[in-house]
């Protein structure tokens, strides 16, 4: 007897948001598996804020819908949220009051029901020993954390961050990366929204790239990297012109040369990689280096989001 298809902690079906004459979201449709930690790529204005605040709706979409565990915040209501909890752009508090008190009024706001939660979030957030500190008093780093664990209080199983090391310093953005791992490890389901591509690299399984409203990019990195894929080898040598001519009817191997440096982009299995050295030494072509190559993820990233609008998410 088969088992029965997990509910993806997020889906979108032809999600669209206007303003005005600005398209923010243009058709989003994506599906966000339950237990994965899903990086929302795009730049600075792709639209990846306004998807959040319709996924947790504080706004409403012109068109489309939004699931969460099968339920829609619209239709549904306040009890879409449930098991959902996050922060979009930067948390905000009562600066006058302490950590603690802050997160015990949110309590309060939530009917009351996770007062003894308090401390734990604080402690997974290392925040324990400032609670009683003045919000006000708090580093920017430590307001995001305190965000995260003003989200923490309701036991989430989808845990929704925008932009969460925006502003911090190279500490900060280790720490707060190094918890959003930990929630990810006991179980959560995080949808991390972010301009950064170590972000993605470093706490990310899959990941959708997002750009003037539209998703570019959908799956795994290892399926963008099988997507745009890059020469095998580049090759640096002491002719190119030589090694073009010498290498020319080795079989199994493509050679062109990169305009921008000169050196040689090489096609070829290892084998075929192997007999072009033999074949350029004896052609008296010296070889500098030959490296193995692959697009890096900001090259992707660029690749992706500096494009034309004619991009239909499936790629370059």
């Amino acid at each position: 007897m088969t088992s029965a298809p997990v509910e993806p902690a997020i889906h979108l079906r032809a999600l669209r948001k206007v303003f005005g004459h600005v398209v923010a979201v243009d058709d989003i449709d994506l599906g966000v598996p339950t237990g994965a930690v899903y990086g929302y790529l795009g730049p600075n204005g792709a639209g990846k804020t306004t998807s959040l605040r319709m996924m947790l709706g504080l706004i409403r979409p012109t068109s489309g819908e939004v699931q969460l565990f099968g339920r829609n915040p619209v239709t549904d209501g306040v009890a879409a949220l449930d098991g959902v909890a996050g922060f979009v752009e930067s948390p905000t508090f009562y600066p006058y009051l302490s950590g603690r008190r802050n997160l015990h009024l949110l309590a309060a706001l939530d009917g009351g029901r996770h007062h003894e939660r308090v401390e734990d979030v604080l402690e997974v957030v290392e925040l324990s020993g400032r609670g009683d500190d003045k919000v006000g008093g708090y580093s920017q780093g430590m307001r995001q954390r305190l965000g995260l664990a003003a989200a923490l209080l309701r036991r989430p199983r989808l845990l929704l961050l925008d932009e969460p090391t925006n502003g911090l310093d190279p500490g900060g953005m280790r720490d707060m990366r190094r918890l959003v791992a930990a929630l990810a490890d006991d179980g959560l389901t995080v949808l991390l929204s972010t301009h950064l591509m170590v972000e993605v690299e470093q706490l990310c399984s899959e990941l959708a790239v997002i750009a003037r409203g539209r998703i570019r990019f959908a799956g795994t990195i290892s399926d963008l990297r099988d997507a745009h894929p890059g020469a095998d080898y580049r090759l640096t040598v002491t002719d190119p012109r030589r090694a073009l001519g010498a290498g020319a009817d080795v079989p199994g191997v493509h050679l062109e040369v990169e305009d921008a440096s000169g050196q040689l982009l090489v096609r070829a299995e290892p084998e075929a990689a192997a007999r072009l050295t033999v074949r350029l030494g004896a052609a008296g072509v010296g070889i500098y280096t030959m490296l193995p190559d692959a697009p890096t993820l900001e090259e992707l990233f660029f690749g992706l989001t500096e494009g034309g609008p004619e991009q239909d998410g499936t790629g370059l």
